[in-house]
């Protein structure tokens, strides 16, 4: 029997690919800085460590404050026009930081980087241009695609500062915008109109509810202290990979890559075990002590290119894995109908971290030096592990969309009814001014021929 999902048409695969490159390259220009700006910073005036750490992190607080207004914004104006006004801030913002020569003039371009906060509007422009049934997949190459661009940028950060400087990058970045607004504005199509995606952006009325789910709560937690240790190894690593590893500043890519290379290694075949073995929590839960216990060794290790390279091995492996797998869990925490409003939250807390992760991490480095900064960054793991302990093991649920048309109240709540006793179907529900079903389904047992078949004029 053909899953429900039918293939994507050329049209749809022409819509995610061109977003997934305009996700890609916004993203490769936020990073391509992390492991290379702490070593350029002590040529800019007024330098300081705290300060190094806060342009690290300064774009994560605009994006924090800047996204669910965006993906507000383009459910009235428009998806294209709020893209492109949202990456010519991004480029504007890669100018401002490319012409610095202090660090307030970095920060503030760091920060307005992170004001051209795109990525909802990207998700509801995605939504809008493809099917229910091949939305998955779309999502899903957008998800891989932002992976690959935070390991290009590890690797050619390095190599592009090392030939053109720290003002390099942002000119990079700056151009990189820019072909993100041709390829929004001449190689994706318009949709005929946009529509509301309950499944991709966030409803600002139901922010709070989510929160206050303690499953989703620890998941937020989680995924704000994972990006604020991340920030707080980026203070760390360049320098000891130069001043202790002796590694020229064009050198870093390749140990990045070797780094990344290894640790996908390790990473890949945890999240199928879990999967298969429904070992998922345990897994969570050992990575997270990996994480800490990796951070934590940082502080202490021999100044020697393989001590910092396998203690680097560690830390990726875990973080790679978390990443991978926190939206997955977000998703099959929330309810089916709130699970735009639950994953916009969750970015939320991501960027918030990234930037507590900047301004603690400097302020820590300068102040106490490496070994408090790599303790600290130990601590919040640690708290971060005690809450997962006390997480369930996540159902294998996965969340399915349904377009069923216009319908009254009274014919919604028929539908969700009957779509609940469909074969499968574990949660129903249906939002009658959308004409939408939110399902969480188990695809093992789903009766794909039964939900094939049931329409609105059925309800």
């Amino acid at each position: 029997m053909p899953p429900i999902e039918d293939r994507m048409t050329a049209q749809e695969w022409r819509a995610t690919a061109g977003l997934a490159s305009v996700f890609a390259m916004r993203m490769l220009g936020l990073f391509m800085v992390l492991p290379v700006l702490t070593l350029h910073a002590e040529q800019y005036s007024g330098y300081r460590v705290a300060l190094a750490g806060l342009a690290i992190g300064a774009y994560g607080l605009t994006q924090a404050a800047f996204q669910i207004p965006f993906g507000m914004a383009s459910d009235r104006i428009g998806r294209k026009p709020v893209i492109v006004a949202g990456l010519l801030i991004f480029a504007l913002g890669s100018v401002i930081a490319a012409r610095a020569d202090s660090m307030w003039g970095l920060i503030f371009g760091r920060g307005l980087q992170g004001a051209g906060a795109v990525a909802g509007a990207v998700l509801a422009l995605t939504a809008d241009l493809t099917r229910e049934e091949s939305r998955t997949k779309a999502m899903a190459v957008i998800g891989m695609s932002i992976g690959a661009a935070f390991a290009l940028a590890l690797v050619i950060g390095p190599l592009v500062s090392a030939r053109l400087g720290l003002p390099g990058i942002f000119w990079l970045t700056a151009g990189l915008a820019l072909a993100g607004i041709a390829t929004v504005v001449f190689a994706v199509p318009t949709p005929p109109q946009a529509r509301r995606h309950r499944d991709t952006l966030a409803v600002p009325s139901r922010l709070w509810p989510v929160f206050k789910n303690p499953e989703l709560a620890r998941l937020f937690a989680g995924i704000s202290i994972l990006h604020l240790v991340l920030m707080m190894l980026f203070l760390a690593v360049p320098t000891l990979l130069r001043d202790g590893a002796g590694l020229a500043t064009g050198s870093h890519g390749p140990v990045y890559l070797l780094v990344l290379g290894v640790s996908a290694a390790i990473m890949v075949p945890m999240l199928i075990l879990g999967e298969r073995r429904g070992i998922v929590r345990s897994l969570f839960v050992g990575a997270i002590g990996v994480l800490g216990l990796s951070v934590a060794a940082l502080g202490f290790v021999p100044l020697q290119f393989a001590p910092i390279v396998l203690v680097m091995v560690a830390f990726f492996a875990a973080f790679n894995f978390l990443e991978a797998t926190l939206p997955s869990l977000v998703s099959r925490h929330a309810p089916p109908e709130e699970k735009g409003t639950a994953l916009g939250a969750y970015a939320t807390a991501q960027f918030l971290g990234a930037f507590t992760g900047g301004l603690l991490g400097g302020l820590l480095l300068e102040h106490l030096g490496l070994v408090a900064l790599c303790l600290s960054g130990a601590a919040l793991s640690g708290v971060w592990l005690a809450l997962a302990l006390g997480m369930t093991n996540p159902s294998r649920l996965s969340a399915r969309v349904l377009r069923l048309g216009a319908l009254s109240q009274d014919q919604a709540s028929r539908a969700a009814s009957r779509l609940a006793e469909i074969q499968g179907v574990a949660e129903a529900v249906v939002i009658a001014e959308d004409g939408i079903a939110y399902l969480k389904v188990d695809r093992s047992t789903l009766d794909e021929r039964a939900l094939r078949a049931f329409s609105a004029a059925k309800a």
